[in-house]
This record gives C-alpha cells, structure tokens and sequence, in this order.
C-alpha cells in the first residue's frame, strides 16, 4: 500500500507556528506520498454526544464535515495531528476530533478501530515554553489514543513558538523537521 500523509491542523489560527513547522516536515517527504490536509477550523464540528448508554439512540454513518474527517482519517497511512499546545494538552478543536473516535468506533460499518490499527500516528506542535517536558501531556494523549487503536506511535516534532512567525527562528525545529518523516 503506498503511503498517505493525513494532516489535521488544529490551531485556532490560520498559518500559525504548528501550520508553518509542519508544512515544513510535509516537504521532505518523497514526491509520490499522497498528502491530504484538513483544517478543522473550516470543518467544525457540533460538541461531542456520547449516546453509548443512551438506549434508544445509535451512533449512525456520518455526514458532512463529519464524514469528511472519519473517511480521510481512515484513508491515512499516516495520521499527523498538528496541534499548538494548548494549556499543555492538544487544542480544543483536536480534543473534539479525538472525542469523535468515540463515535466512530459505534458507527455501522465503519470498523474505525480495526482499520485504525497497523497505521501511523504522529505529533506536531509549537510550544511556547523552551523545556519540552511541558508538551508530555500533547504527546501521551495522541501516543495512547494511538495505541487504543492499534496505532504506531511515531513521536512528536516539537518547534518554539510564542509570538506568531517565531517557528521560522528556531533552526533546531527547523532541521529536525526535514528528516522527522523519515523516522
């Protein structure tokens, strides 16, 4: 199966440091990986229902930006959540993609766990603090959403950013961004 790099950006703002790091990484890879990138800033999604133990309701197949996210999601070979780290976690617009897995895994058809599993999960983010262990909870909440699915987790890309246009001042970012697809 050739490799498809699925990329959801999850900054609240357009072009923003997490957006220019991983655009970055994004060219290095070789000219024949299909690449398909997803703004949830333009497919918003309703807050989250968990009906599991609603009785009288079902998780049914999806539609609209609902449907976009679950079938690109499960056409990834490769799924890069970008995520500014928000209050040391992914934001909230990727926490509310995260919630839906929930919803996914009930849908009718979808297999969404068994397909999930053997692909790749990775991170990317701007961080506004120098020390890299403030971005741990980021990386255990994609790495163990990862795994639950049967997911390999392949690490997180990390750039200092506090100010917008700040990524493209940290050279160590920068240079660990043109090999971190390759790992």
């Amino acid at each position: 199966m050739s490799r498809h790099f699925v990329f959801i950006l999850g900054s609240s703002r357009p072009g923003g440091n997490t957006e220019f790091l991983t655009r970055r990484a994004a060219a290095a890879l070789p000219g024949d990986v299909a690449q398909t990138w997803l703004d949830l800033r333009e497919l918003s999604l309703p807050d989250f229902e968990d009906i599991r133990h609603d009785g009288t309701r079902e998780y049914t197949v999806p539609t609209g930006n609902e449907k976009t996210l679950l079938d690109a999601t499960l056409a990834a070979t490769d799924l890069v959540i970008a995520s500014p780290l928000y209050w040391y976690s992914v934001s909230a617009p990727v926490k509310k993609y995260l919630d839906y897995w929930s919803a996914w895994l009930r849908v009718p058809g979808a297999d969404f766990r068994q397909n999930m599993a053997g692909r790749n999960i990775w991170a990317v983010s701007a961080i506004s603090e120098e020390d890299p262990v403030f971005a741990k909870p980021l990386e255990e909440t994609l790495r163990i959403s990862g795994e639950y699915m049967g997911m390999t987790w392949k690490g997180a890309l990390l750039g200092y950013a506090n100010r917008p246009g700040d990524m493209e001042q940290d050279a160590k970012a920068l240079a660990a961004a043109e090999t971190f697809f390759a790992g």
